[in-house]
């Protein structure tokens, strides 16, 4: 697909947002009652599914143990319907570990760690149906799982994919976009302080670009915080009305 196709003359993208403009963000917390903390958020079509257990002591080897923080363990998987493709998708396969390694170091960043010294928090994350943006959208909706887990952070944690195209920044790529050719970063944000959480580009860019390319994520990123921002909030006045019943 040529990058003409995804950004016609008159500035709009193949699914008809403009460049700057998100997909709609859905998400619930609290949907299962057996974790510590759960959601499930909707970007665009992309759907996912996060829990989180702990804190809670180490399991395994406990050479894994840290005396001053939580050692974060994160699993990343996609559900064999996720995708047009119905081919068997094993938990051990190179790109899960990639992205499971990728939400771990997102995750210690954000997480308030030295709190929980000698433990071990787990989160794991499933895609349920995929249309770009896979590592973004995880880390949307953990970041709902582990505040719904009631786990301190040092500020929401929110990721957004940008690409480019005709020397315009596209942020929050659909899987069209995404296996168009184009360019692309993931970035993941603490909103308040500005802090990079971790930056991922696999693709080739030049130098010049690469500033409005950053700056056009964090913007997105901030505008997926306030979402995220509204979910909590609904989420807390839900909480109440039923305790007080």
């Amino acid at each position: 697909m040529a990058g003409l196709e995804l950004l016609s003359d008159q500035g709009y993208r193949i699914d008809g947002r403009k460049a700057t403009e998100l997909r709609k963000v859905q998400a619930r917390m609290g949907v299962f009652a057996q974790a510590d903390g759960s959601a499930y958020l909707e970007q665009g079509n992309t759907k996912a599914l996060a829990v989180v257990y702990g804190p809670h002591e180490m399991r395994g080897s406990r050479s894994r143990t840290r005396h001053d923080r939580a050692v974060i363990n994160c699993q990343y998987s996609m559900a064999t319907f996720s995708t047009a493709e119905r081919k068997r998708r094993p938990h051990g396969d190179r790109k899960s570990t990639e992205m499971s390694l990728h939400l771990k170091q997102t995750f210690e960043a954000a997480i308030m760690t030295q709190l929980y010294p000698r433990s071990q928090i787990d989160i794991y994350v499933k895609i349920l149906q995929s249309d770009g943006g896979n590592y973004s959208v995880c880390v949307n909706a953990a970041t709902l799982a582990v505040i719904d887990a009631g786990i301190p952070m040092r500020d929401y944690v929110c990721a957004c994919t940008v690409g480019f195209v005709d020397e315009s920044p596209l942020a929050d790529l659909c899987y069209a976009e995404e296996s168009g050719g184009v360019s692309s970063l993931a970035l993941a944000l603490l909103p308040r302080s500005g802090q990079i959480a971790l930056l991922q580009m696999d693709a080739r860019l030049h130098q010049d670009n690469l500033d409005s390319m950053i700056e056009a994520a964090m913007t997105a990123c901030k505008g997926v915080s306030k979402v995220l921002d509204e979910v909590v909030r609904q989420h807390l006045q839900e909480v109440s009305v039923l305790s007080r019943e």
